[in-house]
């Protein structure tokens, strides 16, 4: 029977298979898609994980060595298929927040990250110093919330706003490429070496 291109592009992203195997899968079940699914796990060409969602596990990991070679980064920057981690828009955009770690020096990815213990020592610190001031009650929360903000937008690499274009955010810059690759974008982890310092 005649195997479509739609039906290798589902049984791909149902499995993350490559696309021969896919198609080779499809041929030999006689086009039944859980049957595919089930061979190409018997023979270890599927990834289970894959088929909950639209996982990101493709992608590269780029460098940036700053010119005085006293600052270095890696950073993983996730997508969904190896085409688009070939693409030169999805490598532009790992350069970028390769440079972005290494000028910026995020701590953390989001605020989803950051330590509770961290977010409530900055709450903490906030408080204390609106009311030194001698803020009325009823703005401290709002103080609060606006330096927690501020902290998010110097620790965390998406808060942060694009050193190339300070009118988006790394999180924006992320969004877009995603909008013009079609796919899940997403930054993994990154490191960042300072020459004479501790950690990373």
């Amino acid at each position: 029977m005649e195997i479509t291109s739609a039906q290798v592009k589902q049984l791909r992203e149902m499995t993350g298979a490559g696309m021969m195997d896919c198609k080779r899968a499809l041929q030999e079940t006689g086009g039944d898609m859980d049957e595919a699914v089930d061979l190409l796990r018997t023979q270890g060409l599927a990834d289970a994980q894959k088929r909950a969602g639209r996982a990101a596990n493709e992608g590269v990991v780029e460098s940036y060595i700053h010119m005085n070679r006293r600052v270095g980064t890696l950073v993983e920057v996730n997508c969904e298929t190896d085409f688009v981690a070939n693409t030169e828009e999805f490598r532009k955009l790992a350069r970028d927040l390769a440079m972005q770690v290494a000028a910026a020096s995020p701590q953390w990815i989001s605020p989803d990250d950051v330590p509770a213990e961290e977010v409530e020592r900055e709450r903490k610190i906030a408080e204390e110093q609106a009311r030194e001031q001698g803020k009325p009650d009823t703005v401290v929360p709002k103080i609060v919330e606006g330096k927690i903000k501020a902290f998010y937008k110097q620790v965390c690499l998406l808060e942060q706003p694009f050193i190339k274009d300070d009118s988006v955010t790394v999180g924006d810059l992320v969004k877009q490429a995603a909008a013009k690759v079609g796919e899940n974008v997403t930054v993994r982890r990154f490191s960042r070496f300072q020459l004479g310092e501790e950690g990373s």
